[in-house]
């Protein structure tokens, strides 16, 4: 009598597909670096480029971010402003950045962030878009970008008077308004 039942079971499970890697989420690594913020600046229209600043919390392991990615630019490139004489330069970091564990590694106007170009389009503030990033141990792991205003110095929609970026610690300001004053 148990058999009548057994036999119909087993032949639904086995006719069942299996479940595919695309099917079944991957877990959240234990230890593995977190990001709680990642916010950009709104562009105008047709801008092909912005920049992603955001805050990662080191895991209980040091790790490296090695990649950026989203659907919205051709391109994400981690970036880092450092000051050459009296210009600031933006320069590509190929080796991406170290997170320490335990430590938190803030993105900000005028450090490192992560470059997007070839925009699809123009970001809008309170506009949200996904962001990939890659770290060597922990892998991929998908953050949600705000757009917050064009003038913000952080989320929240901070915005920055007269058009020059805070300072960052021994990097001075930087003129937003297109001079250069000697």
């Amino acid at each position: 009598m148990r058999f009548r039942f057994l036999l119909p079971a087993a032949l639904l499970a086995a006719a069942a597909p299996a479940p595919t890697l695309a099917q079944t989420p991957a877990p959240a690594i234990a230890g593995a670096p977190a990001v709680p913020q990642a916010w950009a600046r709104a562009t105008i229209p047709g801008a092909p480029t912005a920049a992603v600043y955001l805050t990662i919390r080191g895991g209980t392991t040091a790790d490296r971010l090695i990649a950026a990615a989203t659907p919205l630019a051709q391109a994400a490139e981690l970036h880092e402003t450092v000051r050459d004489g009296d210009i600031m330069r933006m320069r590509t970091l190929p080796d991406g950045l170290p997170v320490a564990a335990g430590q938190t590694l803030a993105f900000g106007p005028g450090g490192y962030h992560i470059m997007l170009t070839g925009l699809r389009h123009g970001l809008t503030r309170g506009e949200h878009f996904p962001l990939s990033l890659t770290f060597r141990h922990a892998g991929t792991m998908q953050v949600t970008v705000t757009v917050e205003s064009a003038g913000a110095s952080g989320m929240g929609g901070m915005d920055m008077k007269g058009g020059a970026m805070p300072s960052m610690p021994g990097m001075g300001g930087m003129d937003m308004g297109g001079t250069h004053k000697p």
